[in-house]
């Protein structure tokens, strides 16, 4: 399984920003305003080492941006966890599937997985906790 989200707000697509100088600058231009994340999923279902199938697709959600105060930002850049996401945001709601906004759509990965002929099922009764 392979995901990555891109953030589209104001017209153009939002990377994940790389230095607190470019996750502020990017937080401010949407603090209180909405974006769509598009995460696209990749699936490939394998035998030993060979893909046997491959199916692919994204999802959309709209993200509705909260407006914290400067020091609830300033300690969210500090901490660095901005530097590696799409957003850097805090978020105030979502329209749609929020596990799409986290990364994995669960439902989005449960349709490939029966796509590739994968039940999830199988997954578990591989795989039993103990």
């Amino acid at each position: 399984i392979g995901c990555d989200s891109m953030l589209y707000v104001g017209g153009e697509l939002r990377g994940k920003p790389g230095t607190p100088e470019q996750a502020r600058r990017q937080w401010n231009s949407m603090a209180g305003r909405s974006g769509e994340l598009y995460t696209g999923h990749c699936v490939i279902r394998v035998a030993g080492e060979k893909p046997l199938r491959t199916q692919t697709s994204a999802a959309v959600t709209t993200v509705r941006f909260a407006a914290p105060d400067d020091a609830d930002l300033t300690a969210y850049f500090a901490s660095g966890e901005p530097l590696n996401v799409a957003g850097a945001f805090f978020i105030d709601g979502v329209d749609g599937d929020p596990s799409n906004v986290v990364g994995l759509g669960l439902s989005v990965t449960h349709r490939l997985f029966k796509a590739v002929g994968l039940a999830i099922g199988e997954l578990w009764a591989a795989n039993p906790v103990r």
